[in-house]
């Protein structure tokens, strides 16, 4: 099992202050350090001094770090055009010595979109400009140099493009896509995608997410995926510490045991077992107080050597 951390810094959060939680989770052996890609806090609260834009910050993460892996949970496919974004995530592929992975999906928060003037079609017109973004993206980047790539949609039109630059990795970044979506959701990750996310649900809905997805790769031939959970992560070393993280985040103990990975290292270790036994091969620790850099130290003491 790998642990990665996964931030949401439209909550709050700084370059600054991603850049010492992408470091530390370095030093400490996590296996990657992702970020949210919105523009506008969700839900209420002081918007501070706003959010960082995802792909600029990667790119600097890429230059000041040196082995972690850095990734979104999701890019949205309404923010960027596909060729712009295929070019975005090669270079950041480049900067990083090979160590992007670009999780993608449809959007999903109207007002962000609203605030920053984005167009944001109705759901049906987001899942298909999403399947054409990932028919793009994937073939700009596995197109052999010196040939060109043509692509003739509903929604984009790309004729005898180059297709540069070329990420490090090949043949290309690998791709996550996520959700519990009942048909388009499996169909296009066991298409496309290298890992299928399932954020925030129970053990049961994840084993339901899981089995939906092994189906549609084994109507399409496919013999494996890399399944992951993404889950709340608030660990205390006795009942104390635990409140204190709890309410620095503006939480309930007894609401985040339920429905995240939170309590004991031991009760954590074991939660996570259980993702494990369902086929998660990954856990997307989201850390919510960037800057209780401790509770990192913790996790890795007293939870990554025992999963």
């Amino acid at each position: 099992m790998k642990l990665r951390i996964f931030t949401e810094p439209q909550q709050g959060g700084t370059y600054d202050e991603l850049l010492a939680v992408a470091r530390t989770s370095e030093r400490l052996g996590f296996d990657a350090f992702f970020r949210s890609d919105h523009y506008m806090r969700i839900g209420p609260g002081d918007h501070g001094s706003g959010s960082t834009d995802a792909w600029l910050t990667l790119a600097g993460l890429a230059r000041e770090t040196s082995t972690i892996r850095l990734g979104t949970l999701v890019t949205p496919a309404t923010f960027r055009l596909p060729g712009v974004l295929a070019i975005s995530v090669a270079q950041v592929d480049q900067m990083s010595g090979g160590r992007v992975e670009l999780g993608l999906g449809t959007g999903w928060f109207d007002a962000e979109h609203t605030a920053y003037g984005v167009p944001f079609p109705p759901v049906s017109e987001r899942f298909s400009r999403f399947e054409e973004q990932l028919e793009i993206l994937t073939g700009l980047w596995t197109t052999p140099v010196g040939k060109t790539f043509s692509f003739e949609g509903s929604h984009y039109r790309l004729a005898d493009s180059p297709a540069l630059p070329k990420p490090v990795q090949s043949p290309r970044p690998p791709i996550i896509i996520g959700g519990f979506g009942a048909r388009r959701t499996p169909r296009l990750a066991a298409r496309f995608a290298d890992e299928y996310n399932l954020p925030f649900r129970t053990l049961e809905d994840t084993a339901v997410g899981f089995d939906r997805v092994r189906e549609a790769c084994e109507a399409q031939g496919r013999s494996s995926i890399v399944f992951s959970v993404a889950q709340t992560v608030c660990v205390g070393s006795d009942d104390a510490e635990l409140a204190r993280r709890a309410g620095a985040i503006g939480q309930d103990v007894a609401d985040l045991r339920a429905g995240g990975l939170a309590g004991t290292p031991a009760e954590v270790v074991e939660k996570i077992g259980k993702f494990a036994e369902l086929g998660a091969e990954r856990v997307y620790l989201q850390v919510m107080d960037l800057g209780d850099l401790d509770h990192l130290e913790l996790i890795a003491a007293e939870v990554l050597p025992h999963v």
